[in-house]
């Protein structure tokens, strides 16, 4: 405890000798204090305590301590402050009030857009772009970085291709980037957690540029990951490979998810259900829904010109999940790992480009 030997009563206006300390304040090392006496100090509480509040909000800690995680993963808080975007770069609907009308207003339609060469060659750019920044954000992975460290990595490595992070404030989600570790199957918010050895990490990139998202992810192996770890991020991205292969004008949405799901069960794993791949051009979410589980009731079939996402989350348990408080964060049901890739497809006369 600081001596109170020539200090002063903080409370407005009172100015007398202090004779005793806050003792919450001793306990998380906040500096000053003082007060002339219990009186004093409780008329003053109710601000006081925001002191205490201010200063808990500013150390590494968990955001909801009353959740039941259902694995050993934890968010660390505080986030860094959102990120900045230079105003001449050209930004989606949603960057400024979090909703994207556009999306919104095609959202019950199943009908699938055929993008023109124009538009075709506006998704190839962009998708080049995605690629080299997912790129760049995946170089930075080692034991002991935080994924908050990969957000900025990955968003000034947008910007500087001018570009905008998609991401970013799409139903005001607060990051650039999708950092899921281990059991989080997707939408994790970038924190101050530092990546383990043995983690799992998958980075999801997408950029916006010149009216066009393109959206791709892939899973990483941090350091020393055990065998399983290393044949479920395997798997996955046979999984993708797979339905990738099957792309071509006339193949039903619906199919994909027979091919993904047969390669996961073989291998003792399971698909997650409650999240597809999507269509994507000038919008980033549309028609068609790509689920990638088998007997899914997804509408449509392949034409050249469509351009979607195929992006298979494996998980080594169930294929169930649920989500944080934070209402972004997927994690699977029972705890155990999940892995995922993705990327941006173009389907062609005869097949099918792969745009990221």
């Amino acid at each position: 405890m600081a001596s109170t030997e020539g200090k002063v009563c903080q409370s407005l206006g009172c100015g007398q000798p202090a004779k005793l300390q806050c003792p919450t304040c001793i306990k998380l090392k906040i500096e000053g204090s003082f007060f002339c006496s219990q009186d004093c100090f409780k008329k003053n509480w109710g601000s006081h305590k925001a002191v205490h509040k201010a200063k808990i909000e500013s150390e590494p800690h968990n955001p909801f301590p009353n959740y039941k995680f259902t694995g050993p993963l934890r968010p660390v808080y505080p986030l860094s402050p959102k990120r900045e975007v230079p105003g001449e770069i050209a930004k989606p609907d949603y960057a400024v009030t979090g909703i994207p009308v556009s999306e919104q207003n095609v959202r019950a339609s199943s009908t699938i857009k055929c993008l023109n060469e124009k538009e075709i060659e506006g998704m190839r750019k962009v998708c080049k772009i995605a690629r080299e920044v997912l790129d760049i954000g995946a170089a930075a992975i080692r034991p002991g970085i935080t994924t908050d460290e990969i957000d900025r990595i990955v968003h000034e490595a947008t910007i500087e291709r001018g570009a905008y992070p998609s991401p970013l404030n799409y139903y005001n989600f607060p990051k650039s980037v999708c950092t899921s570790v281990n059991e989080v199957i997707c939408h994790g918010i970038p924190d101050k957690r530092p990546l383990q050895d043995g983690d799992i990490v998958n980075i999801d990139v997408t950029c916006y540029l010149g009216g066009f998202h393109g959206d791709l992810n892939e899973s990483y192996l941090v350091g020393n990951v055990d065998e399983k770890g290393q044949k479920l991020v395997k798997v996955a991205r046979e999984c993708l490979q797979k339905a990738i292969d099957a792309v071509k004008p006339g193949m039903k949405y619906r199919d994909f998810g027979k091919i993904i799901e047969t390669h996961a069960t073989a291998n003792g794993l399971s698909v997650v259900r409650t999240f597809c791949g999507h269509g994507i051009n000038q919008l980033f979410h549309c028609a068609p829904n790509v689920p990638h589980y088998a007997n899914n009731k997804a509408i449509g079939v392949c034409k050249p010109g469509h351009v979607f996402t195929i992006e298979p989350m494996i998980n080594e348990g169930t294929w169930k999940d649920v989500l944080w408080d934070d209402q972004w964060t997927a994690t699977t049901a029972d705890g155990k790992r999940s892995a995922q890739f993705e990327h941006t497809l173009l389907v062609t006369e005869d097949g099918v480009e792969i745009l990221t």
